[in-house]
């Protein structure tokens, strides 16, 4: 079995502790052959990315492209979905220099609306099944409305009926995310769409260099649901 990718990983550039060069040159060290940069979107009120450092990325990893020819280095971005109607921070700036999208739930995004600022406090505090539903349309909204590669770490941070989310994503073609660090997808999940033949990703989502490529986690998930391990795109048996 090979790891092919790595498209779930942070640096300084949000709440990362290390570059972009750290982060490739773990990658390197445990023969990945594609790393994925994709710090926080610009919403996050705590630790997304300034716009104005999108481009010095862009540029940063092309030079480093050059530098490692043995790795492949893509620049993504983890986008937060801000509302049921599947708003993502996301402009013409940023599509115009990132190579995917990925998009998630996270505390502190920044609400769009009084209503999204509700459920945020709904999601962190009560758990409502109202919240449930709008969590679930949103994700779906987000995926019908932009163009996205990834779904990160789905049910973390807000509940979702997966079944329906794993039904759009099949449509659209956006894959889910078996997260390393957090554990959503989780068996259970998975367990209940199986059925469906989504694409899945494994994703470190590493916070440190020497997090990059760890998918200890991620492979118990597939290995305790039964997950057909040819539909994770970024795993060659």
């Amino acid at each position: 079995m090979e790891i092919l990718a790595d498209y779930h990983t942070h640096t300084v550039y949000s709440h990362g502790k290390g570059t972009i060069e750290d982060n490739v040159k773990v990658a390197i060290s445990k023969g990945i052959k594609t790393i994925g940069i994709s710090d926080h979107g610009y919403k996050h009120l705590a630790y997304g990315i300034k716009l104005k450092d999108v481009q010095k990325m862009r540029d940063e990893i092309d030079l480093l492209n050059e530098k490692y020819p043995e790795i492949n280095i893509l620049l993504g971005m983890e986008c937060n979905i801000l509302d049921e109607n599947g708003n993502i921070d996301i402009n013409d700036k940023i599509t115009g220099v990132v190579d995917y999208v990925m998009a998630g739930y996270h505390f502190a995004s920044k609400p769009t609306s009084l209503r999204s600022m509700l459920n945020h406090f709904d999601n962190y505090l009560i758990k409502t099944e109202k919240a449930k539903h709008t969590n679930t349309k949103g994700i779906i909204n987000a995926m019908k409305n932009n163009d996205i590669f990834v779904i990160t770490h789905p049910g973390d941070k807000r509940d979702i009926y997966i079944e329906e989310v794993a039904k759009v994503a099949k449509e659209v073609g956006t894959r889910l995310e078996i997260n390393g660090h957090h554990e959503f997808l989780n068996k259970e999940q998975i367990e209940k769409i199986k059925h469906i033949n989504n694409k899945f990703i494994i994703g470190s989502d590493a916070h440190r260099p020497e997090h990059v490529g760890n998918f200890e986690l991620a492979m118990k998930v597939i290995k305790s649901s039964n997950l057909d391990i040819s539909q994770v795109e970024n795993i060659r048996v």
